[in-house]
C-alpha cells in the first residue's frame, strides 16, 4: 500500500520518528497526491484573480475605494508588490487574471497577464444578486481552463492569490452560509477597517444575509456565489476544482482564498486531499474556517494581505519536505544505529 511505503520512508531517514512535524506530513500527502514514492515539485505557480465588487462603491465595507483594485494589478505587472517579491525570490512563476476589474485593461499586453473578464465588477449585492447564473459559470469554467494550461505547461504545484477591494465581505459572507457561524464573527478589518467602520461594515453585511437569506444557501454553492461572491472568487473556484482533477498539489492561501475552497469543496469534497494550507491569516474568522475544514497550517505569522504572499511564503517549505524524502539518507544507508539498535 502506497501510503504505507511512503511512511516507512519517512520513518526511516536519519532523525528521530516525526522530528520534523509537519514536513513529514507533508511529505506524506504530496506522495499520496503524485501517486507515487518519489514526488517532486515542478514550475510551482501562483495564480493571482483580480476582481471588483459592486458594493465596494458605496463605501460601506471598505476603507479603501474601489479603483485600488485596477491599480494594484498594475503594480503586480509593474513588479511592485509583496507577491512580486516572494515569488522572485522563491523562483515562482506568477500569473495575474483580470477577472473583472472596474477598468480597462485591455490595452496591458503581458505575458504574464491574461484577460479574462466577466464584466466591470459585481453587482451591488446590497439589493440584488452580485452575479448572474450564467456569470458564475463562465467564472469556473474560465478558472477550470486557465489552470488546466498551467498543468499542460508543467506545473504540479499551484497557489492561487487574489485582488479585490471589498472581497473579504464576500468571503465573510460565504463563510456564515457555509459554516452557519454568525456573521459578526466572520467578519474582519479586511484592508484596515477602523472600529466605527468595522461596525459599519458588520451591520451592512447582517442586512446583506437577511436580504438574500443565506442560511438557505450553505447547501448550494452555485446560489451562494451567485448572491454573495466575486468574479475573482468564483474563478478560484472552478481553478481549485481543475487542479484536484489535474492531480496538482493545491497551497491554499488565506481568509478570500479559503472561503473559495469552501465552495470548491462543496462541489467535490475529495479536493481538501489535494490541498496545502500555507498558513493561518490575521484576519478574523480563518482560524475558524480552516477549524471547520480540519485542517492545519503550515504558518502563524500575522499575514492578512492576500495576493497569494502566503502561498508563495510556503512553496520553499513544501519543496523541502519532497526534497528530505529524497535526498535525506536512511538509516542503513548512512550507518547510522536506529533507537532499537
Amino acid at each position: 500500500m502506497l501510503q504505507d511505503q511512503l511512511q516507512n520512508k519517512i520513518n526511516s531517514k536519519t532523525k528521530p520518528l516525526g522530528a520534523l512535524g509537519l514536513l513529514e506530513d507533508i511529505a506524506l500527502q504530496v506522495g499520496l497526491t503524485q501517486q507515487t514514492t518519489e514526488p517532486f515539485i515542478a514550475r510551482p505557480t501562483i495564480m493571482v484573480f483580480a476582481a471588483d465588487h459592486g458594493i465596494a462603491a458605496t463605501g460601506l465595507v471598505n476603507p479603501y475605494p474601489q479603483s485600488v483594485t485596477a491599480q494594484m494589478v498594475l503594480n503586480f505587472l509593474n513588479g511592485g508588490a509583496a507577491i512580486n517579491v516572494f515569488t522572485r525570490i522563491n523562483q515562482l512563476q506568477l500569473i495575474v487574471v483580470d477577472a473583472g476589474v472596474n477598468a480597462h485593461l485591455s490595452h496591458l499586453n503581458q505575458p504574464n497577464f491574461i484577460h479574462a473578464k466577466q464584466g466591470m465588477g459585481t453587482a451591488n449585492y446590497l439589493n440584488t444578486p452580485a452575479m448572474t447564473t450564467e456569470q458564475v459559470t463562465s467564472c469556473i469554467q474560465m478558472g477550470k481552463e486557465l489552470v488546466i494550461r498551467v498543468a499542460e505547461d508543467g506545473s504540479n504545484c499551484i497557489g492561487f492569490g487574489e485582488m479585490g477591494i471589498g472581497n473579504t465581505s464576500s468571503a465573510a459572507l460565504i463563510m456564515h452560509a457555509i459554516t452557519r457561524i454568525p456573521i459578526h464573527e466572520c467578519v474582519g478589518r479586511g484592508t484596515g477597517s477602523n472600529d466605527e467602520q468595522l461596525a459599519t461594515k458588520t451591520n451592512t453585511l447582517e442586512k446583506v444575509v437577511a436580504f438574500h437569506q443565506l442560511h438557505n444557501l450553505g447547501n448550494n454553492p452555485l446560489a451562494l456565489l451567485g448572491a454573495v461572491g466575486g468574479f475573482e472568487i468564483a474563478m478560484m473556484v472552478g481553478a481549485y476544482l481543475a487542479a484536484a482533477a489535474e492531480k496538482m498539489v493545491i497551497v491554499v492561501d488565506g481568509f478570500i482564498a479559503t472561503a473559495a475552497l469552501l465552495v470548491a469543496v462543496q462541489i467535490e469534497p475529495s479536493i481538501i486531499n489535494n490541498c496545502i494550507f500555507a498558513h493561518c491569516s490575521d484576519e478574523q474568522g480563518h482560524a475558524n474556517m480552516l477549524q471547520h475544514l480540519k485542517v492545519k497550517p503550515l504558518l502563524n505569522i500575522g499575514l492578512r494581505l492576500g495576493e497569494g504572499t502566503g502561498a508563495a511564503l510556503a512553496i520553499p517549505l513544501i519543496e523541502s519536505a519532497v526534497a528530505f524524502l529524497n535526498q535525506m539518507a536512511s538509516f542503513e544507508q548512512a550507518g547510522v544505529s536506529t533507537a532499537s539498535e
